[in-house]
């Protein structure tokens, strides 16, 4: 077997595989010699069929097998032989010869990543703590989940409720499929596009007001995405929040038993138990962006459409349980590329600092992290035991776990300045 190798770009490789014809006719003969045991040719006794004949009627059949079997087999000894990692799949296309056989396969391989200058990263670590004010707005909130409504007669207020019977127009076809009855709105909770909830500020049922609103640019339905409507609104009624008192009775619908400081004690255990969890997500994040800045690397395209469909799958699995077109969803690959090639370049750099560091997953790292996940249930130990039941469950955690090894390492050796956030900035889901 002869193999060459030509580089035709950074990452991208092909490579010539040629075996010899005396191979070929080797492998054919025995392959021959085995299938005229068992063909049935009329003329000739079982097993006593010529080997010319059995070649003349299921040589090239034969040959197809052969060198498909020898692609397989040659294609990753080929690879050993030079030393390539390829990245994904590779495009292999057989040549004709007159003598022997053989094919280019194209492929990409890994990049060569240097870790130079890692020690040079800066990452600014947030720090924040559970204020009193903290506290009030968590019960505040709490109080809000159990409201009550209303009616009133006046005209309609921030934060009121109003019920409404609507339709719209948009360049002349109603897309309300005539009136929509009933629907509750409550003003202040942008739930509706921009203005629409604005726009029953000041009335009172009975009342009936038109208007026009543009819908956003990005919309999830496209005939209406960025254009003009008419809304024709009717009152039914208005309804105003009226908020719980904070009694033993509002305490105990949270699960806590004793008095209204230890209520407050437990939301303040709580909110510490998410800042930390919180904060600790924002400083990854920020090692993890900072380290794809710092090092960079080419991406195998390979990885980033595999990385691209593994981000689209949960958006095609939402459409098909709506029963959508998958071709009316309309997710570009641009919307994904660029987030997907930093998740590529990312694994691929912490790969090589786990492979060179010789980082090991940590078992009891594991098993509190589990524990950690379980505690928000009713029953932890039947979600520790669920996760431990299934390898491919405890797999996703021994990742994370040894993904946030690799951080902590990194964070031992890069420049780390404290600085002072909100509660709510640490708590945002913003980066």
């Amino acid at each position: 077997m002869q193999v060459s190798v030509e580089k035709t770009s950074e990452l991208s490789r092909k490579m010539t595989v040629s075996v010899p014809e005396e191979v070929v006719q080797e492998k054919m003969a025995a392959r021959l010699k085995s299938l005229a045991r068992d063909v049935k040719i009329d003329g000739f006794r079982p097993g006593k069929v010529p080997q010319h004949v059995v070649k003349k009627m299921y040589g090239e059949r034969v040959r197809g097998e052969i060198t498909g079997d020898l692609i397989q087999s040659t294609y990753y000894e080929a690879l050993q032989g030079q030393d390539l990692k390829p990245a994904g799949y590779p495009h292999i296309l057989p040549l004709d010869e007159a003598e022997g056989f053989k094919y280019t396969a194209e492929f990409e391989v890994y990049p060569e990543i240097s870790l130079e200058g890692l020690e040079q990263i800066q990452v600014s670590r947030p720090t924040a703590s559970v204020q009193d004010v903290d506290v009030e707005d968590m019960i505040e909130k709490l109080r809000a989940q159990k409201k009550s409504w209303a009616v009133v007669e006046r005209a309609a207020q921030d934060q009121d409720r109003v019920t409404i019977g609507f339709s719209g127009v948009c360049e002349g076809e109603n897309f309300t499929e005539g009136k929509v009855d009933s629907y509750p709105v409550e003003i202040g909770t942008k739930q509706m596009i921009p203005g629409f909830e604005e726009s029953l500020l000041g009335l009172k049922a009975g009342d009936n007001k038109t208007f026009e609103l543009s819908f956003p640019e990005v919309y999830g339905n496209d005939k209406l995405a960025g254009k003009v409507a008419e809304f024709n609104v009717d009152v039914i009624s208005v309804e105003e929040p009226t908020l719980p008192e904070i009694n033993d009775e509002f305490i105990k619908a949270y699960g806590v038993e004793g008095s209204v400081d230890a209520f407050r004690e437990d939301i303040r255990t709580n909110l510490a138990g998410e800042l930390e969890q919180a904060l600790r997500g924002k400083l990854k994040n920020a090692v993890l962006h900072a380290l794809y800045e710092k090092i960079q690397i080419s991406v195998p395209n390979a990885l980033v459409d595999q990385e691209v469909e593994t981000m689209m799958k949960p958006y095609i699995e939402t459409a098909k349980r709506q029963k959508l077109k998958l071709e009316d969803l309309k997710l570009p690959r641009d919307v994904f590329e660029g987030q997907a090639k930093q998740r590529v370049a990312l694994g691929l750099i912490l790969g090589e600092i786990i492979d060179k560091n010789d980082i090991k997953l940590d078992a009891d790292k594991v098993r509190s992290t589990v524990e950690d996940m379980a505690k928000s249930y009713e029953r932890p130990q039947d979600v520790i035991e669920w996760h431990y039941a299934d390898e491919s469950r405890l797999n996703s955690v021994r990742q994370m776990v040894l993904e946030n090894q690799a951080v902590d390492w990194i964070l031992a050796r890069v420049k780390v300045s404290d600085e002072a956030v909100s509660f709510s900035d640490a708590m945002s889901k913003q980066a």
